[in-house]
């Protein structure tokens, strides 16, 4: 058998920096080099357009306001485009702070808009956490690209090698989470035993079993400050923190074999009344297997003793999913998940 070794890919990661002011451009561009990146700078949107069709970025800083294509055509323009459809969006505004821009912002496909003047620390934070996913996609790309040349020879081993690498990322996320430690494992077990109650064919279930493994893969984007607090978060903190499965989104949706694992981290604190999040779906708007997982996932965290609460007893975990039946929970899902429970007790 001939052997093959694995790539190491060293890329160094771009930014694309647009606004009509060059004082502006000069300033932040000496900000970001402190990442070690290259940073590419536009004036116009269509300088900027140009760059973005030719390089691919990590992220994209945008001022708003900018004679011809303004920021918020740019980004309609970044996101119809095939090859940039997927390129992190940062807004930077002066004259448009308010609400209404800011979700005018979201709207076309931003994600973050940030009022200046900015403070440079929580705009670098936010950079780095993109930076970090864009390295993990390109490394990880290229281990898939590896991995699919020697498929041949070793069909069975390709699978294996997935999965353990998938593995390892839930084990590194609950290294780092430790008051949840063995929580990856348990809720893929149930979810798993919930799908088979309810007939999902196997080759589906292979998806399944992988987005319940990396539900909370965006955490890795949460800073320790966040994750690892004893204590209640605060209202701002919490704002990070739901941002969590747009992080696994951005990170997985770019990786072929997760594509179709995609719905459980994106999708598992999406509620059935539509007041879950990121993205408010209601209903059969949710994906079955985040309909599913979700049942899985709040039983074990409140059957579970957590540094800041003690575990409840199985009695009142059941009351709890049965009350939040067509509120938190699809209510055709909530009875088959409870009776199965019922088996273990």
């Amino acid at each position: 058998m001939i052997k093959h070794d694995m790539p190491v890919l060293i890329v160094k990661p771009k930014i694309l920096i647009v606004d009509d002011y060059v004082d502006n451009l000069f300033t932040l561009a000496k900000l970001l080099r402190e990442l070690d990146v290259d940073v590419y700078q536009a004036t116009t949107g269509d300088e900027a357009l140009g760059l973005a069709l030719e390089n691919d970025f990590c992220v994209a800083i945008l001022d708003v306001q900018m004679p011809g294509m303004d920021g918020y055509e740019l980004a309609e323009f970044l996101r119809g485009n095939e090859s940039t459809s997927k390129l992190p969006i940062i807004f930077l505004s002066a004259m448009y702070s308010d609400e209404y821009h800011h979700r005018k912002g979201y709207d076309v496909g931003a994600v973050d808009f940030l009022s200046k003047p900015y403070i440079p620390e929580i705009l670098i934070s936010k950079v780095r956490v993109f930076i970090s996913l864009y390295e993990q996609r390109l490394q990880l790309e290229s281990w898939g690209r590896w991995l699919e040349f020697v498929v041949d020879e070793r069909t069975h081993e390709l699978s294996q090698s997935y999965d353990e690498t998938l593995l390892g990322w839930a084990k590194a996320l609950e290294l780092r989470e430790r008051e949840t430690a063995g929580h990856s494992h348990r809720v893929v077990k149930l979810t798993l035993r919930m799908v088979n109650e309810i007939g999902i064919p196997p080759d589906q279930q292979v998806h399944i079993y992988r987005g319940a493994l990396l539900h909370d893969i965006g955490k890795m984007g949460i800073s320790d400050t966040i994750l690892l607090k004893p204590a209640a978060l605060t209202p701002d903190e919490w704002v990070q923190m739901r941002q969590h499965p747009i992080y696994a989104y951005e990170l997985l949706r770019q990786i072929k074999f997760l594509e179709p694992a995609l719905n459980i981290p994106y999708c598992h604190h999406e509620k059935w009344d539509g007041s879950g999040y990121p993205r408010g779906l209601k209903g059969e708007e949710i994906p079955l297997e985040a309909r599913i997982f979700a049942l899985a996932d709040v039983w074990d965290a409140l059957i579970s003793e957590r540094p800041y609460r003690k575990a409840m007893p199985r009695e009142e975990v059941t009351q709890y999913l049965r009350d939040q039946s067509g509120s938190h929970f699809d209510p055709s899902l909530v009875e088959r998940f409870v009776k199965m429970m019922e088996q273990d007790a």
